[in-house]
């Protein structure tokens, strides 16, 4: 078996499948390690109780992170009503306790769907948002004071998958930042009782699905088996995650220039706009299309001559 020397150069996407009960950036690290890769990045946190897609970039596809942070997501959740936690999921305290009524299908759906569309979230003090660059949550865990913080989120749409008392099951999906925790506690005081998540997967980040992720497990038998570069064949093209990203082809010479940091002058009559980039079939980067006609670099992968 012939393995990548550690801190190589690796350049694109491994989707996981996170397990339950791991980090995010513990899955990072494992992953970086059987890849042997100099730079890598996850494309936001998933907590240690919830499993599910998360896009994992290696090299020069950490330029492309933002898109993914930005993305929209879909998730798997099971949120148990007449129970309240600190943390708004199984790994904190319980708080209270409350009666749940024995509502009906038809009452459920109607509530739920009461949250779909724009919404003003204020996140869990046991969030990963950061007040003077710490995370609430270590300050919450700490006693400290915390500012309330207030984001715009919308859910596209809920579904309720099953109602077995007292857990409801259910499909979000969701805007960034959504957090799926304050979700089911403010469905549970439209319900007039507790809630909080006993289980979350998310099922989709952006483009990338569960039908595309790889357990770490299974990366790891992959590097057993290689005889490439360890887990070659599960990397992704880095512009696979920004496939939304408008396209402009450029020739050599303009290539060339926006390389060297110079303007290319295109006389396109666009509003401006960043776009993907490529010369021939290489992805060059993306650029930013200006309303003067010019093409201005943005986030340009290294060039391998």
């Amino acid at each position: 078996m012939v393995k990548k020397r550690a801190g190589s150069s690796v350049n694109g996407l491994v989707i996981l499948d996170k397990p339950i009960g791991l980090s995010s950036n513990q899955c990072l690290q494992k992953v970086k390690h059987l890849l042997g890769a100099a730079k890598a990045g996850h494309t936001g946190s998933l907590d240690p109780l919830a499993s599910g897609v998360l896009p994992l970039c290696f090299g020069e596809a950490t330029k492309i992170s933002q898109f993914l942070l930005d993305s929209d997501k879909k998730y798997k959740t099971t949120i148990k009503l007449g129970v309240s936690t600190t943390t708004g999921d199984s790994e904190g305290e319980v708080v209270s306790t409350s009666s749940v009524p024995k509502f009906t299908v038809k009452d459920l759906e109607e509530i739920i769907q009461e949250f779909e569309g724009d919404l003003i979230q204020e996140p869990s003090i046991y969030s990963a948002l950061k007040q003077n660059g710490v995370p609430l949550y270590k300050l919450a865990r700490a006693g400290k004071k915390i500012e309330p913080k207030f984001r715009q989120i919308t859910i596209y749409y809920i579904k309720l998958l099953s109602w077995v008392w007292p857990n409801l099951e259910l499909e979000v999906s969701c805007s960034k930042g959504t957090y799926i925790r304050t979700l089911a506690e403010d469905i549970g005081k439209k319900l007039v009782t507790g809630a909080h998540v006993i289980s979350l997967r998310r099922l989709k980040a952006g483009p990338f699905a569960l039908d595309q992720s790889y357990t770490i497990e299974q990366l790891q038998e992959i590097s057993l088996e290689s005889s490439f570069h360890v887990l070659e064949k599960c990397l992704l093209a880095t512009d696979m995650a920004i496939l939304e990203v408008p396209v402009i082809l450029l020739n050599a010479e303009q290539t060339i220039s926006l390389r060297q940091g110079k303007l290319v002058k295109l006389n396109l009559q666009n509003a401006e706009k960043v776009v993907r980039v490529y010369f021939e079939e290489e992805f060059i980067g993306l650029a930013e299309m200006r309303v003067d006609g010019n093409l201005a670099a943005k986030r340009l992968m290294q060039y391998m001559p």
